[in-house]
């Protein structure tokens, strides 16, 4: 039996829906951890809108560059928790309002 096809349409919904939680995420928190998180989840909503497209128009190479994108995000999760980790040990705080007294 044949699996029913879902429509692009509604994989660029659910896209913009994560893009918008994960932009709201950055405007609206102010715990570094949470923006951090938000930050990925605006990256995997535009992946997942990268793939929704290259399936409809049936270009694989579009799935290549999502790899290399999830890439360099593992990449930023590891340089950026470390961060996040070396400023919580030194302040004991990720409020990121508190960050603006390390301007100098």
């Amino acid at each position: 039996m044949d699996k029913p096809e879902v429509a692009t349409e509604l994989y660029v919904l659910l896209s913009a829906v994560l893009f918008t939680l994960g932009s709201m995420g950055v405007l609206l928190r102010r715990n570094a951890i949470l923006i951090f998180m938000s930050i990925e989840l605006m990256l995997n909503s535009a992946n997942l809108a990268l793939v929704a497209f290259a399936r409809q128009w049936n270009q694989m190479d579009a799935h290549l560059m999502v790899f290399f994108v999830m890439t360099v995000a593992a990449a930023e999760v590891a340089v950026g928790l470390a961060l996040i980790v070396t400023i919580y040990r030194t302040r004991q705080s990720t409020d990121v309002d508190d960050l603006h007294a390390l301007q100098g």
